[in-house]
């Protein structure tokens, strides 16, 4: 997105965002140099961040549950300037013991965001997408489940934690991870794209990853690693090192704050303040002071 830059940010996050600055802020000199370059302006770009719209998912407690995916995708095209690209960081269909429903539901979820005016969208699965198969029907309709992509000099890295019923990456992809990782200067911009919390956020909720302190140890030798994850329905900042974690709200219902209650159950809809706490995010990535910038926005355009 040629011209894109901070201001034009600010100017998008102003439709209704709360700003949260984040991900590469701290940089050593030399990294700097090597990241931000003349004319640097012409290669920031941001990208969308959407979670969690469990398709097929219906009661309490939203009851626009047919209706809220559809509003967050024209919200979505709502925007002045359109994302270099969307990310969706699974939980795409509400999970069922049913294999065709399962299919009908992930064919009528792609039926519905082909709607978006991006069209580049980097899909990765949840739990309730991908569990119960090992990802074989989620696989048939958005392809690989962990993979990576490049853009404007940021290394994206998709990890599948939710095929594996145990909640675990698994050996063959931690190999895989770091073969990646092997390939990448130790200053370069990394992106890592998941569904559960890779730390410890309370495992009694099922918000963790099994083997997820092996992912992160792997991670810690690069400099410049922010991940983005869903599956906790609500926003959420965290620290490993110096490695930043943002969970992004959900498109369904919300969920309590980590063990804030005894048993983890969706947060009421409430009348007066219908679609409360869901929503998705924009996120700037500006490469002269190597910062990311987090706007929230509701999940339906006021």
């Amino acid at each position: 997105m040629s011209g894109f830059d901070r201001r034009d940010f600010m100017k998008l996050a102003g439709l209704g965002g709360v700003v949260f600055a984040s991900g590469l802020s701290g940089l050593a000199a030399p990294a700097q140099k090597a990241w931000a370059t003349e004319g640097a302006a012409q290669d920031d770009f941001f990208f969308v961040q959407m979670s969690d719209s469990h398709w097929g998912f219906s009661g309490p407690p939203n009851p626009d549950a047919h209706g809220t995916l559809q509003k967050a995708v024209a919200a979505v095209n709502s925007l002045e300037r359109q994302p270099d690209f969307i990310v969706f960081t699974g939980d795409l269909t509400h999970t069922t013991d049913d294999d065709k429903e399962r299919r009908r539901r992930m064919g009528e979820f792609r039926d519905i965001v082909s709607a978006l005016k991006v069209k580049t969208v980097h899909f990765m699965a949840g739990e309730h997408d991908a569990s119960l198969d090992r990802g074989a029907a989620y696989q048939e309709f958005f392809g690989k489940l962990n993979y990576t992509f490049d853009h404007k000099g940021v290394h994206f890295i998709v990890l599948d934690n939710v095929s594996d019923p145990t909640g675990s990456v698994g050996a063959a992809q931690l190999a895989w991870l770091k073969a990646d990782l092997a390939q990448l200067d130790k200053e370069a911009p990394i992106v890592v794209l998941t569904h559960r919390p890779l730390f410890d956020l309370y495992p009694q909720w099922d918000w963790a990853t099994r083997d997820g302190a092996a992912v992160i140890d792997a991670l810690m030798p690069h400099e410049y690693v922010t991940v983005f994850y869903g599956h906790i329905h609500q926003e959420h900042h965290h620290m490993t090192g110096h490695i930043p974690h943002h969970a992004a709200k959900s498109l369904i219902f919300p969920q309590p704050a980590p063990g804030s209650q005894p048993k983890r159950t969706p947060v009421p809809w409430d009348p007066a303040a219908p679609y409360r706490g869901l929503g998705w995010r924009t996120v700037g990535a500006h490469r002269n002071d190597a910062q990311y910038t987090i706007a929230e926005h509701p999940a339906i355009k006021a």
